[in-house]
């Protein structure tokens, strides 16, 4: 059913609801102006373009860096095309959900998506999500990434200590053996105090590794356990 022929109309109405660009004329589809004013509204609204245009990689690139959700309705060609992925991942990470199986397993791709935004490792081939170069690119745009690691890596203790030393919020998502291990928690502690808080509860209420994780920090003692706390707290008032 076509309701929109006129381009003044078709822009004014897609400006207020995206997806009436599916009631526009062919033409109207296929012209540049009225489907960016309806992606710019509403990303899925690239779906109902022209063929000419999901496939026309200047024109995607243009509606993707209005709205990023635009991407998965490119062409196949065209999220298979290095050169776009690429292009499209460096003004949105969350690009890389939508690129081919082997673009997403391409090593310059991925570290170029989670350098914009490191949550995006989630959709990094497994190969990639092991990577520890990756995996670190992601980590240091953003901590909370390390959890979209292969569990490979969150056990590693040696990338987990790289890991922590850039980010040390970091720790909260490496393995629970990790959280538990000492050096580990401590060299997050040194860099943030409140790392201890991610530590397991056996260690935030050991009172001589607290001790000595107060010693790299000195406001880490408000992340210990709140029983170690008042513990210390009674210590400290009979003590006076």
């Amino acid at each position: 059913m076509i309701i929109y022929n006129d381009k003044e109309k078709a822009i004014a109405a897609v400006k207020e609801d995206g997806g009436r660009l599916q009631y526009a004329s062919d033409d109207l589809k296929n012209n540049k102006e009225v489907v960016l004013a309806a992606v710019n509204q509403y990303g899925g609204a690239l779906r109902f373009a022209s063929e000419e245009l999901r496939n026309d990689k200047e024109f995607v690139l243009a509606a993707v860096k209005q709205n990023c959700d635009a991407i998965q309705y490119a062409s196949y060609e065209l999220r298979n095309d290095k050169e776009f992925i690429l292009a499209a991942v460096k003004k949105s990470g969350w690009a890389l959900e939508f690129a081919s199986a082997d673009l997403s397993n391409n090593k310059e791709v991925v570290l170029a998506a989670v350098k914009e935004h490191g949550w995006v490792l989630q959709f990094a081939s497994d190969d990639l999500r092991n990577n520890p170069e990756v995996v670190l690119a992601a980590v240091k745009e953003r901590a909370s990434a390390l959890y979209c690691a292969s569990d490979d890596l969150r056990n590693d203790k040696e990338f987990v200590l790289s890991a922590v030393k850039e980010r040390a919020s970091a720790l909260y998502c490496a393995s629970d053996d990790l959280r538990n291990d000492k050096e580990v928690v401590l060299a997050a502690v040194k860099e943030r105090a409140s790392a201890l808080y991610c530590a397991s509860d056996d260690l935030r209420n050991d009172k001589e590794f607290v001790i000595a994780a107060v010693k790299q920090n000195g406001d880490a003692l408000q992340y210990a356990s709140e029983e170690l706390q008042e513990s210390l707290r009674r210590f400290n008032n009979e003590n006076i």
